[in-house]
């Protein structure tokens, strides 16, 4: 009769632990920090700001870029200020196509009849607005616009017109009086060419 050798575990082995309702691994403390970090993440960069004066119009360029990328975001809310100013409010929808892009323009159209020539400062907030009001992801970024209004006009005249001419010491002959000197210079020619005929 032989006995079968039973083989010998070795020392270090660990027998895994079967999972209970007791011992399951605790899920809760490791989310939270993974969806802080997943908010710590979500940006909004304003890349540029620029503008371009046209007739009793300005036009505004605000480009920006959302970060890690447009499926982070939904819906942008973007406030434009001028001198401190709330003059508009809109709230933009990103677009999550497969052809859509990380990289937007905004492009509004300031009236700016009756605004005064000069330096102004325009300011441009974006941010991800939460239910409970909270701004969220927020950037601002200000522009001075030296706003000097083109007009109509100024889009035909390629030389200005001299309205007056003076100088210090000299009589500058206007135009009426230059018309009265022609005249009587053309008259005197004819006398006297009428008395060198006569001799």
């Amino acid at each position: 009769m032989t006995v079968a050798k039973t083989k010998k575990m070795p020392k270090n082995l660990k027998l895994s632990k079967q999972l209970t309702l007791d011992n399951l691994p605790d899920a809760s403390k490791r989310e939270p920090a993974k969806i802080t970090a997943e908010i710590q993440e979500k940006r909004i960069s304003i890349t540029e700001i620029c503008c371009q004066t046209k007739e009793d119009e300005l036009a505004l360029k605000v480009s920006f870029k959302l970060f890690p990328s447009k499926a982070a975001f939904s819906k942008v809310q973007s406030d434009l200020w001028f001198e401190n100013q709330l003059i508009r409010s809109v709230s933009i929808r990103i677009p999550q196509g497969a052809l859509a892009v990380d990289e937007f323009e905004l492009t509004p159209v300031l009236d700016m009849k009756g605004i005064p020539v000069g330096a102004h400062i325009i300011k441009v907030d974006l941010y991800e607005l939460w239910g409970s009001g909270e701004k969220l992801s927020q950037s601002s970024r200000e522009l001075t616009v030296d706003y000097m209004p083109q007009t109509r006009e100024s889009l035909f005249v390629k030389v200005p017109i001299v309205k007056s001419v003076a100088g210090t010491g000299l009589v500058v002959v206007s135009e009426s009086e230059k018309n009265i000197y022609c005249e009587i210079e053309k008259t005197t020619k004819k006398e006297y060419i009428g008395i060198r005929d006569d001799w």
